[in-house]
């Protein structure tokens, strides 16, 4: 036994009294405006399906393409690693969790358009399109054959076509409501919002929904769409995305970033409007700096190069959808939209990739970690936050088992769940 050190201090106990009392507003804030992640799946995609076009059978029939495709363009593991550039010891798993995937739950997130992808239909049309869909999304639900995350698109908050927006968001979420009750899944997004005054609008809107049939205050969120330049960056120079999270008042769960009406919002050609253009790179970066903490999650957009025709020019679209998600997921933007059933065999093949490659690693550094032995990296608790974050979704999305998740890293998901969301200050106090 060595020496017991004198502790010596010099502050009496009311200074530091003081400092968190001075303080206290500020803990509140920050528990209030940066909540953290709230630790639910998030879906690797959005699919959109126009109002007119979503049917009983539309996941389905998603998967039952995408199948198709495979079968036609790349029917075994080497021909569609050959395509993708896929590493030999990665082409048979990801093939054939590709194919599982798309038999067993083609769609994860399945948005039914009423905005661009709908037009502009006579009231009568449009009311019964929404009635449609929420009648069967409710039947959907009820035999078990919906996606995980549904919802619609209305049209936005802007004076031509507000009054039809919120009636079709009134007819769909009646009619859910009537049809037994709100689906935990349920997805609803507000496209082309410029200022914060409109997410207010929807805010109210959603209250007055809510009170209206007796629902839980708050119990209906949204998603913000990002296609404007004052979205991004408002005319006083602040930037608008963060402003508009905080006018959601904790009911936005995500930014999408749409790619097209952006990039022509911005003045970039047709030939050059994509999700890897620096135009987009900007916002999207904008978009992931003001949700930091807030757990409102962003999303990149889509690729409007539809994988069809003769095998080449599949294989063409293929490899560009696939770098295009490749490229998103490394920059921490884990979902973005699919616009056709031909987008699912590479969505799912990017996805499964990024997240086995990079498995093996994350497992045992996280296992290193947890025991507390060294390695050749040394991590902190910042580091494990994110490495089981990084398992977490490649088990949310059929990437990899619980199973050889628990043999590498000795942890149960509840272990990784731990991990993935430590206590404000956590972080801090654990590393010094």
């Amino acid at each position: 036994m060595g020496q017991q050190e004198k502790v010596a201090t010099s502050l009496a106990g009311a200074v530091g009294e003081e400092i968190s009392a001075s303080l206290a507003p500020v803990d509140a804030e920050l528990e209030r405006r940066y909540p953290g992640d709230p630790g639910t799946r998030q879906p690797v995609h959005t699919v959109y399906v126009p109002g007119d076009a979503y049917a009983a059978d539309t996941v389905r029939s998603w998967g039952d393409r995408a199948l198709a495709a495979l079968d036609e363009h790349a029917p075994d593991a080497a021909s569609l690693a050959a395509v993708l550039g896929l590493a030999d010891d990665l082409a048979e798993p990801v093939y054939a969790r590709v194919r599982a995937k798309l038999e067993r739950e083609p769609i994860e997130d399945l948005r039914i358009d009423f905005e661009d992808g709908y037009g502009g239909r006579t009231d009568a049309e449009e009311d019964e399109a929404a009635a449609r869909a929420a009648r069967l999304t409710a039947e959907a639900y009820e035999r078990g054959t919906a996606a995980p995350y549904t919802g619609i698109r209305m049209k936005c908050m802007e004076a031509p076509v507000r009054a039809r927006g919120i009636r079709t968001l009134d007819v769909f979420l009646s009619g859910l409501v009537e049809a037994g009750g709100l689906p935990d899944g349920l997805v609803l997004t507000l496209p082309k919002v410029t200022y914060p005054e409109q997410v207010t609008a929807m805010v109210r809107l959603l209250e007055a929904f809510e009170k209206a049939r007796g629902l839980a205050a708050g119990r209906i969120g949204f998603e913000i769409q990002i296609e404007t330049s004052q979205s991004i960056l408002a005319a006083d120079g602040t930037a608008t995305v963060a402003r508009l999270i905080q006018a959601a008042e904790g009911r936005a769960t995500g930014l999408h970033y749409g790619t097209f009406d952006y990039s022509a919002c911005l003045g970039v050609s047709a030939a050059h409007q994509a999700s890897d253009h620096p135009a987009a790179d900007h916002a999207k970066a904008v978009m992931q700096v003001a949700a930091a903490g807030t757990g409102v999650r962003v999303s990149d957009g889509s690729t409007n190069v539809l994988p069809v025709g003769p095998t080449p020019k599949v294989h063409d679209a293929w490899r560009l959808h696939y770098g295009l998600t490749r490229r998103a997921l490394a920059r921490a933007y884990y979902q973005g939209w699919d616009m056709h059933p031909g987008h699912l065999p590479t969505r799912y093949a990017a996805v499964f990739a990024f997240y086995r490659e990079g498995f093996e690693q994350a497992a045992a550094r996280l296992a290193r970690y947890a025991n507390r032995t060294g390695g050749d990296v040394m991590d902190e608790p910042a580091t494990a936050k994110a490495l089981s974050g990084y398992l977490l979704r490649g088990l949310d999305c059929g990437a990899l088992d619980i199973g050889e998740v628990a043999r590498l890293t000795g942890l149960t998901r509840a272990d990784l769940e731990s991990f993935s969301a430590p206590r404000r200050g956590d972080l801090t106090a654990s590393a010094q």
